[in-house]
């Protein structure tokens, strides 16, 4: 019979249908997280929503108050005193015309995308580009502002942005294996604060179904939806 691998033992551990509490499974993903790199804490929520129907869409930004653990590149669109500002508040690429060429070109050296609205008409002519990787600018999300300095700011520090996807579901990063439990708790708490709160108006019926942790590498983990949403 062949051996399990250590990876293999790990998944095999954990009790994929057993519910947890939120802290039990945040434990449980930490100690997961064996990778040689540090890992993600990734959550997933299902949603009883159907995305493909306007009214059922739920997407927005939320900040997390122990912040992601990663390094965000932010790019801004803007001119004169805007540019000027964006560069002050730590943005790491910012222009107009010569940004939109670079992007073009194919180039894009950024994680996050903020504009000023008089930049619209030029970021629109990037949609097949930015949009399938998700940063298009939205005035909904904060990315379209004049408040450029304050925008850049969120975005290296802790702001994350949520959509759901076709499933029903959304993905996303509570932080790193290396934070604290309770710096982890935190994020979770705030992001499902947030996602609780952009309940749309087309939801019918249960709408957080279900929870479930992971790091990147480690088992999925459910989690008790009755706990965190009591």
């Amino acid at each position: 019979m062949a051996k399990l691998t250590k990876k293999a033992k790990t998944f095999a551990a954990v009790d994929r249908e057993k519910l947890h509490g939120i802290d039990e499974a945040i434990a449980l993903a930490k100690s997961n997280a064996t990778s040689k790199f540090d890992e993600t804490i990734e959550v997933a929520l299902a949603l009883g929503v159907d995305p493909r129907h306007a009214d059922q869409m739920v997407r927005g930004v939320v900040t997390l108050p122990s912040g992601t653990g990663k390094t965000v590149r932010v790019g801004v669109f803007a001119r004169g005193a805007k540019a000027d500002e964006a560069t002050a508040a730590g943005a790491d690429v910012v222009g107009a015309e010569d940004l939109l060429e670079i992007v073009q070109g194919g180039k894009v050296d950024f994680d996050r995308c903020i504009a000023t609205p008089d930049m619209m008409g030029l970021v629109g002519r990037l949609g097949k580009i930015l949009g399938p990787k998700g940063m298009m600018p939205n005035p909904k999300l904060g990315t379209v502002t004049m408040n450029v300095g304050e925008a850049v700011k969120a975005a290296k520090g802790g702001q994350v942005e949520y959509r759901v996807e076709k499933a029903g579901i959304i993905h996303s990063g509570i932080g790193k294996a290396s934070f604290t439990a309770a710096d982890l708790r935190k994020n979770f708490d705030a992001l499902l604060d947030a996602v609780t709160k952009a309940k749309p108006s087309g939801a019918k019926g249960k709408y957080l179904q279900k929870v479930a942790l992971s790091s990147t590498m480690g088992p999925g983990i459910k989690v008790d939806v009755a706990e965190v949403t009591a």
